[in-house]
């Protein structure tokens, strides 16, 4: 688990859909326990939270003046492909 290494018991009530979903994730070998499934969601929502505050942050700093300059500073670069 790469969630750290001190983990927390909890119980949540899920709608049987949901447990049979999960289940059949679990058969099928998509994934090796409930519980992988059940930390995938959290996870992507907190990974989703911080890239929408990372756009928030970027977008009230960006000057796109630096940016021009950069292009025109970079089109008259040679690449070496090699």
């Amino acid at each position: 688990m790469q969630h750290g290494l001190i983990s927390k018991l909890i119980a949540i009530r899920l709608p049987e859909d949901l447990v049979a979903f999960i289940d059949t994730l679990v058969t099928e070998g998509e994934v090796s326990s409930r519980a992988a499934v059940v930390i995938r969601a959290p996870t992507h929502e907190q990974r989703r939270m911080r890239i929408a505050k990372d756009v928030e942050i970027l977008s009230g700093s960006l000057n796109t003046d630096d940016f021009n300059e950069l292009v025109a500073y970079s089109a008259g670069q040679s690449i070496d492909l090699e």
